[in-house]
């Protein structure tokens, strides 16, 4: 490839909108252009690293015995409302009229289509296991796209579903599917990343990891523990704290706060920490609008991943009005009355807590909860902190981190293939449920993630078995002759033998030729100068700056093949 013919432009200024490196670098570098909020188009550039990408992920599904098959970006509602997910979902669906009136939408995922796909073909136990995977564009409507690649709304997505006839099958094959992620990210240059339990979400299931990069720019948090091998993510992570419980036990007390309504004022006015404070967080149930409160310790938030799980309904925060009950700032679990209530797990066996007086400008101190409402349910609803007790070695060694979700395997059970009714026949003449896995990775938060780790000021340094060429050669002063015919036929030579070869011999500076390399960020550059071929050398340079060397310029080719042979086996 000749780049005075490579499609798109490379500039120096850094783009306004773009808030991380990855996003900035690959904007500068001609690797993708904004059409509109969160979807943009790929140059080539974009289009050879993630073709690559996409065959790595399909070697590796295929050797754990997949199939690959495609399933539409549109989907009839009557697909999604077999699942009943066609209304739950919530505005990140795109739904919409065909021009006969028929309700459709834009697949966000792909279960549904996946269970229409198989479930003729499942009808008898002899067909399983199997696993079907696709690598499709979908489009969920973000609210906030940001981060170039890392949060859009059309991506494009490697999505794989796999049918058992047990539980354990089921299970040996996650694990296949587990390792075969590990692999695809140490292929491409991601050894750093981690697997974590997570929360399955929308999706369902009982269980689920998600493999994420420790990251600054990251939106997810992780939390790991520095003593023993406990990952997860914060929205599943379980928080274990201590109280103390050898204080005298002080009565129930009224005082006056005066304009008082957070936590933090309160204590700060009475002289308590914070961690000696019940705090009330209320919210309403979205299918009914009843009120909830939820009672925690002050210095602690409250995960309302977790409250969506135990209570099985969508929540949002409450909007306290008088027909409530309730009194907005001095809420607390004494005397309540009339509406549901939770206490966290980091309530129990706390005392001389300070906590709302459900009055006007008042709040208790030396409640103790089970003295003055007794007996509760103490449930972990609460974020981790930094420093909380691992649920492991128990130990006070839980560390927060950034990180970025590149891929996400769930066992989803019989979610799916119940509602859609999706039967197979056993060898006993019984009628049963298959049971699903299904395993995603998003191929272009994978670009992105790569660059953000891999990069220096300048560009891209792109992992051999992505870039987007092999060999970068620049031709300095290509209007000497001698020169361009060796430059010519060097390009020639490697281009005959395989090497994917990208080669600049425009007249220009030095300078802007570098910059252009550097952020095509290619592994492997040639320099070849008037003032080198009178030495007879040409310089070949790695791109992470790691090799520099002068090398004999009628040794060049050979010596390309060999370093190219190294790098594939690395």
């Amino acid at each position: 490839m000749k780049l005075d013919r490579l499609v798109g432009e490379r500039f120096k200024e850094r783009p306004a909108e773009a808030v991380i490196d990855s996003h900035a670098l690959m904007v500068r570098g001609g690797y993708m252009k904004l059409v509109s909020n969160g979807i943009y188009s790929s140059y080539t550039l974009l289009r050879r690293i993630t073709r690559k990408l996409e065959n790595i992920v399909r070697q590796e599904m295929d050797s754990i015995d997949g199939q690959e098959v495609l399933f539409p970006v549109v989907m009839p509602a009557s697909l999604w409302q077999e699942s009943q997910r066609y209304e739950s979902v919530g505005d990140e669906l795109l739904r919409f009229n065909d021009r006969t009136g028929t309700p459709m939408l834009l697949g966000m995922t792909h279960e549904e289509a996946a269970v229409h796909l198989v479930r003729e073909y499942g009808q008898t136990y002899t067909k399983y296991p199997f696993m079907i995977y696709q690598i499709q564009t979908k489009f969920r409507d973000e609210l906030r796209s940001r981060g170039g690649l890392l949060r859009v709304r059309e991506f494009t997505m490697k999505d794989a579903y796999s049918f058992h006839t047990s539980q354990s099958d089921l299970d040996n094959y996650y694990m296949r599917c587990f390792q075969a992620y590990m692999r695809i990210f140490q292929r491409v240059g991601l050894e750093q990343v981690i697997a974590i339990a997570s929360n399955s979400g929308m999706m369902g299931g009982s269980k689920s990891h998600e493999f994420m990069l420790e990251t600054t720019c990251g939106e997810d948090l992780v939390v790991t523990c520095s003593n023993c091998d406990y990952k997860a993510n914060m929205e599943l992570a379980e928080c274990i704290v201590v109280n103390n419980t050898n204080s005298i036990i002080e009565p129930l007390a009224k005082v006056f706060t005066p304009e008082m309504k957070t936590i933090e004022e309160v204590s700060g006015y009475l002289n308590l920490p914070l961690e000696q404070s019940c705090k009330a967080v209320v919210y309403q149930i979205v299918e009914t609008e009843e009120y909830l409160v939820v009672f925690i310790r002050g210095d602690l938030e409250v995960n309302e991943t977790k409250l969506t799980g135990y209570l099985g309904q969508q929540i949002y925060p409450a909007l306290i009005s008088e027909k409530s009950g309730l009194t907005a700032g001095y809420i607390g679990p004494y005397m309540l009355q009339g509406v549901r209530v939770l206490f966290d797990s980091s309530l129990k066996g706390a005392v001389n807590l300070c906590c709302g007086a459900n009055e006007e400008n008042y709040h208790y101190t030396g409640l103790n909860i089970e003295r003055e409402v007794g007996e509760v349910e103490y449930i972990d609803l609460a974020k981790v902190v930094e420093h909380s007790i691992c649920p492991i070695c128990n130990e006070s060694t839980l560390m927060i981190s950034k990180g970025i979700e590149l891929g996400h395997i769930f066992q989803l059970g019989t979610k799916y293939t119940e509602k859609m009714n999706m039967r197979y026949v056993d060898e006993h003449g019984n009628s049963l449920v298959p049971t699903m896995g299904c395993y995603g990775i998003g191929i272009g938060r994978l670009v992105a993630s790569i660059c953000e780790v891999s990069h220096d000021d300048y560009g891209p340094i792109w992992p051999f078995s992505i870039a987007p060429w092999q060999v970068h050669i620049c031709c300095l002063h290509s209007s000497d002759i001698s020169t361009k015919q060796y430059a010519d036929k060097l390009y020639e030579e490697l281009q005959n033998t395989g090497i994917e070869v990208i080669y600049d011999d425009r007249v220009i500076s030095a300078g802007v030729m570098f910059s252009d390399a550097d952020l095509i960020g290619v592994p492997i550059r040639i320099i070849i100068s008037p003032r080198n071929m009178k030495e007879g050398i040409v310089e070949v340079v790695s791109r992470d700056k790691v090799m520099n060397e002068r090398v004999d310029m009628l040794q060049a080719a050979n010596l390309i093949k060999a370093l190219i042979e190294r790098y594939k086996n690395t």
